[in-house]
């Protein structure tokens, strides 16, 4: 459970206030890919070691592949060997929504976009020594624009 840097109030603080960026699944389905549907509104995971941003060393930003919001920097990404893109922080915390999750037999933490309730991935207490998190990512629910 990430608990100290991110507590429950500040998973609880984020609310969705932007109504056209909540769409029906009919209209995701009609713009993502299956891979990216199956990911970012079912709450799927691609394949470790499979996604396309996993090995980007390139400087520029990562951003939400529903909305394009802009979640992580390339300044806060490395190679944690977990398989999927890792950032020890986002841009800034406002721009994730933190859920408890206890899928699959596990007590871990969801990462989804504030902006647009985009399931991303998870983030986990083992990161390194900057902010002690990793937050883990799926390559299909991020867009990198190049700087």
């Amino acid at each position: 459970m990430v608990s100290e840097a991110i507590s429950k109030k500040e998973r609880e603080r984020v609310k969705f206030e932007s109504k056209d960026l909540h769409k029906p699944d009919e209209y995701w389905r009609e713009h993502l890919t299956e891979e990216a549907f199956y990911v970012c509104r079912q709450q799927g995971t691609e394949a470790p070691y499979s996604g396309k941003l996993l090995h980007n060393k390139d400087t520029g930003l990562y951003h939400c592949t529903c909305c394009q919001s802009a979640l992580f920097s390339s300044e806060n990404k490395y190679d944690s060997g977990c398989g999927w893109p890792s950032f020890d922080a986002p841009i800034n915390e406002q721009v994730i929504r933190f859920l408890d999750d206890f899928s699959h037999g596990m007590v871990r933490t969801e990462i989804r976009c504030a902006a647009c309730d985009s399931h991303l991935g998870h983030v986990f207490e083992d990161g390194p020594k900057t902010t002690g998190l990793r937050f883990c990512v799926n390559s299909v629910s991020l867009i990198f624009n190049k700087k």
